[in-house]
């Protein structure tokens, strides 16, 4: 493989990842920041807690599936502005969702917001695929995801604590406020420095063609579906941790919510020493022991005596899934350089899928046993994932 992306060898200014991973923040945190939500919801809308819920489910639809739309659209007009554009029109999606007077308006202003809000992920990971050499674009991608893992840590706690403090309108004025402060300061940016405006090399044909184009070949193939199988293992399991810490330890909710953080914080602790990592283990060393990690963290977390040695064991889940996560996300970038955009789109979408298949499969499984059975399913599955994913790297060379 290239050591070098193709849109040139030199690192990414950091102020502009600085601002992608901002408007990842936002982004990421969106996709929870309903769930604490839905009572005071249901309260106002005169509805049940069940019917409050379409608010969140079609922001996750649409987040899924304009994706695709997004991705092709990246590579024709340029990936950051499409970017800064995103978040500008997500910022006015949560004004919407502000001053909506009923569900139904409230439904359909959360689907405009994932809409918009679907570019902001993928098309920063294809602008920094466009921007920063292969050698250096690990470490600079995990940079990026502190933004990213932090919006996931926190969504839902921010959600409920401004929900609770504030009204459930001031999430939204919150949301708006963070997406247009990355979108302006974006937009200055690209004023200030147009040369990262521009787009990388046009993959030929129409949006449809790209996507048929991509997965043509066979490499992007074979990381599309390790996302999907990650994704699909790995959050249909961790779902229901929280649900096995309140049922096997009888922890209270706001403790339980501390599991959400305790990922959270092992996702911080690979951010910050991933150089480090990135140059000791290198590509297939990170996918191999991500894997590996993941395999025992989910062992300890079926086996845990106590809550302690649970919460131990979600830090590491947080340190081990970025491994290798982030191992397929900078392949991801590289499955069709001229063509990152969409590339990325379908990375995001199998991603998205992935989800969406393996906690309806766990659910059952959880209500008959508990969760100790898939967490073991994960801790066997994972990591025989991790080490054919490491020898497909190495056939790859």
């Amino acid at each position: 493989m290239s050591t070098l992306s193709a849109g040139g060898s030199q690192s990414a200014p950091s102020f502009a990842i600085a601002l992608l991973s901002i408007a990842a923040f936002a982004s990421a945190a969106n996709m929870r920041i309903v769930d604490p939500l839905l009572v005071q919801l249901a309260h106002e809308f005169d509805v049940t807690v069940g019917q409050a819920s379409i608010a969140a489910t079609l922001f996750l639809l649409a987040n899924g599936v304009f994706v695709l739309v997004h991705g092709p659209f990246g590579d024709r007009y340029g990936k950051m502005p499409v970017v800064a554009i995103a978040c500008i029109g997500a910022a006015l999606c949560c004004v919407t969702s502000a001053l909506s007077t009923s569900l139904a308006m409230l439904s359909a202003t959360r689907f405009l917001t994932g809409v918009t809000s679907s570019a902001i992920i993928p098309l920063a990971m294809a602008w920094v695929g466009d921007n920063v050499g292969y050698d250096r674009r690990q470490a600079t991608l995990a940079r990026f995801l502190s933004g990213q893992t932090l919006g996931l840590a926190t969504g839902a706690a921010l959600g409920g604590a401004a929900g609770d403090w504030l009204g459930w309108r001031a999430v939204f004025w919150i949301l708006a406020a963070i997406y247009l402060l990355a979108g302006a300061a974006l937009l200055a940016t690209l004023r200030a420095r147009p040369a990262i405006a521009r787009p990388g090399k046009r993959a030929e044909g129409s949006m449809l063609g790209q996507m048929l184009g991509v997965l043509r070949r066979r490499w992007a193939r074979t990381v599309i579906i390790v996302v999907a199988l990650e994704g699909g293992m790995f959050w249909g399991c961790f779902t229901f941790v929280a649900t096995d810490l309140h049922q096997r330890f009888g922890l209270g909710f706001a403790f339980v919510g501390l599991a959400v953080a305790a990922f959270g914080s092992g996702g911080f602790i690979y951010v910050t020493i991933a150089p480090h990592l990135v140059r000791l283990l290198g590509e297939r060393g990170l996918c191999l022991w991500g894997g590996v990690g993941l395999g025992l963290a989910f062992a300890a977390l079926a086996l845990a005596p106590n809550a302690i040695v649970a919460f131990a064991a979600i830090v590491v889940l947080g340190i081990t899934f970025y491994m290798l996560h982030n191992t397929l996300q900078t392949n991801g970038t590289q499955m069709a350089p001229e063509a990152r955009g969409s590339a990325l789109a379908l990375f995001a979408l199998c991603l998205f899928v992935g989800q969406a298949v393996g906690v309806p499969i766990a659910a059952p499984i959880v209500d008959r046993f508990g969760a100790p059975p898939i967490f073991w399913a994960a801790a066997l599955f994972l990591p025989a994932l991790a080490i054919w994913f490491s020898a497909a790297l190495k056939r790859r060379g």
